[in-house]
């Protein structure tokens, strides 16, 4: 995907989008679907024609290579299924953010990138050059931080643009946090 011109009359708005971590593809995360709503009911509001929402969904490599444990990999042939398998996926899960943005009128693009989320969407950010990059957050504790991580406030810290971090309703967080 090419870096396509800013046009000075939109702002861009990046969100970083990935699946549910219960539900799985092509589900929304809790987080994702939190911060899309609300760029749309804050930000964009009625001046949908005054906004394009550029949509991330990074896929990080399986740690083993594997999705699949009891699979058969046979042919050479089989590895390429599994990548695209996993791409569609992906697709499947922007195809709910852009569907969303046309019922509502709002211009989007959407792409998937693959490596770690939170060097790829700094990168992604300082490519594109949004107005703003907006993420999701899970609300993790301090103990789950340090387990877990935070794509969020990795952003927060290295990202070349504004950055806002949703937090989940207190009533969406599931019984482990750490699920989305």
């Amino acid at each position: 995907m090419e870096t396509t011109e800013p046009d000075a009359n939109v702002t861009r708005i990046m969100l970083a989008v990935n699946e549910s971590s219960i539900k799985g593809y092509p589900h929304a995360s809790i987080s994702s679907r939190g911060a899309f709503e609300w760029t749309i009911q804050k930000i964009v509001r009625s001046n949908t024609s005054g906004f394009k929402l550029l949509f991330l969904h990074v896929q990080a490599p399986h740690e083993d290579g594997f999705e699949d444990m009891d699979s058969i990999y046979a042919f050479p042939e089989d590895f390429k299924t599994m990548k695209h398998r996993d791409q569609t996926r992906g697709l499947h899960l922007l195809e709910y953010f852009v569907t969303r943005c046309h019922e509502i009128g709002v211009a989007c693009e959407a792409w998937i990138k693959e490596g770690d989320p939170k060097e790829v969407i700094c990168r992604e950010a300082k490519r594109m050059q949004p107005d703003l990059l907006v993420v999701g957050n899970r609300g993790l504790g301090p103990f789950q931080r340090v387990i877990a991580g935070t794509v969020s406030e990795f952003c927060v810290k290295h990202a070349e643009c504004p950055v806002v971090s949703i937090k989940r309703r207190p009533g969406e967080t599931p019984q482990d946090p750490v699920d989305d």
